[in-house]
């Protein structure tokens, strides 16, 4: 398996995976209309900002979004955030969300992060699990404000 940012190809893939497709083959059912071309696009631009996917061959596992935010907190260090952390349904329960996760928190070590932070909606209890065994702990609480 390998941890690499997403091609415009694995677009329908992530997706898929974002709007909680029951298979794979709803990759090839996903609708990547302009907004989703737009996004994508910068993302891609942005050196801050990747979408990773973990593959096997050329099969889409799982994927997030990371983005690298400076700040002055931490002595001037980057942080990393972590967003739509996603594994295929039909290949939960093998490890693969410990894999993607672990393999982006020493992606951003690498890049000289300081911190890597994530949030997760309040109900997914069993998320919360995954994340403290992955050695996450909670800090904090969010606010949202919807526009």
């Amino acid at each position: 398996m390998i941890l690499r940012p997403a091609t415009r190809a694995e677009l329908p893939a992530v997706i898929a995976l974002i709007t909680g497709a029951a298979s794979a083959a709803s990759a090839d059912e996903a609708v990547v209309d302009g907004a989703y071309e737009r996004a994508f696009a910068a993302i891609e631009a942005d050196p801050r900002n990747e979408v990773l996917v973990l593959v096997e061959g050329e099969e889409v596992l799982g994927c997030l979004q990371a983005t690298y935010i400076p700040g002055l907190g931490k002595h001037g260090a980057e942080r990393a955030l972590l967003e739509a952390v996603r594994v295929r349904p039909d290949r939960r329960g093998e490890g693969l969300g410990r894999e993607l996760v672990s393999r982006a928190v020493e992606r951003a070590r690498s890049r000289g992060c300081a911190l890597v932070q994530l949030t997760s909606n309040k109900e997914r209890t069993a998320a919360h699990r995954f994340y403290a065994s992955l050695g996450f702990t909670r800090s904090h609480d969010g606010f949202k404000l919807g526009l």
